[in-house]
């Protein structure tokens, strides 16, 4: 069995290694201005690495820990980024911001760990996914599935018939995406008409003024009210 001896070189390479793995994801992340940026992806990178060192250098250093296991402090650090990571998830309305970097603080613990235990293969292996993962597919994906916000949107209607084939096209030229209507044709004072409640997922590209006119053009349309969904 090979007996692993960590000389000052080596840690210094591999505490260096984990600053620019971290460093270079922290780097992308600061560019989309999230809370978690380059210091805090650094800080998370270097420190893995430097706890992972730790459990290698512990048993090789004293005598009587010889049979110490290496990988318990990185179990450690593994559940322990979550606090982190769960603090960079924010709620905005019935939105949640943060959770991709909240799996890259994860994965740059990982990362770091890695480094920290010499597996230098791995290591560049997962920098270089999470760089492609966070850069290319992320362009990817806003053009095959764009950002959406969940609306609710309240239409009245003079008439107990509205077009609601009309209503769908309309909505679906602006590429809104209908998830549930409630119809109601008990309007006050007796008079005929029709309140519908629309629950929509509505892309955030949307122009909100050029849509009003479209519906405007819906025949018997007397009011149109946008809402955020609670």
């Amino acid at each position: 069995m090979n007996t692993v001896v960590l000389s000052p070189a080596e840690i210094i390479i591999r505490l260096c290694l984990g600053f620019l793995a971290g460093a270079i994801v922290g780097f992308e992340r600061s560019s989309r201005h999230q809370a978690a940026g380059m210091r805090t992806h650094i800080l998370i990178a270097t420190g893995s690495t430097l706890l992972m060192l730790l459990s290698i250098w512990l048993p090789q250093e004293y005598s009587s820990l010889k049979g110490g296991d290496p990988g318990r402090i990185a179990a450690q650090v593994v559940s322990g980024i979550g606090f982190l990571g769960a603090g960079a998830m924010i709620r905005l309305g019935n939105n949640i911001k943060g959770l991709t970097t909240a799996a890259s603080l994860w994965l740059i613990a990982a990362v770091g760990l890695a480094i920290g235990a010499g597996f230098y293969i791995g290591a560049v292996v997962v920098e270089l996914i999470t760089l492609f993962t966070l850069s290319i597919l992320d362009v990817l994906e806003k053009r095959l599935f764009p950002a959406e916000r969940n609306k609710i949107i309240e239409l009245q209607f003079k008439n107990s018939t509205p077009d609601i084939r009309k209503l769908h096209a309309v909505l679906k030229s602006f590429g809104i995406r209908v998830q549930s209507m409630d119809m109601d044709q008990s309007l006050n004072k007796g008079k005929d008409g029709t309140r519908l409640k629309l629950l929509i997922g509505l892309p955030s590209k949307t122009d909100i003024n050029t849509l009003s006119d479209a519906l405007k053009e819906i025949k018997g349309l007397e009011k149109m009210e946008l809402k955020e969904k609670y």
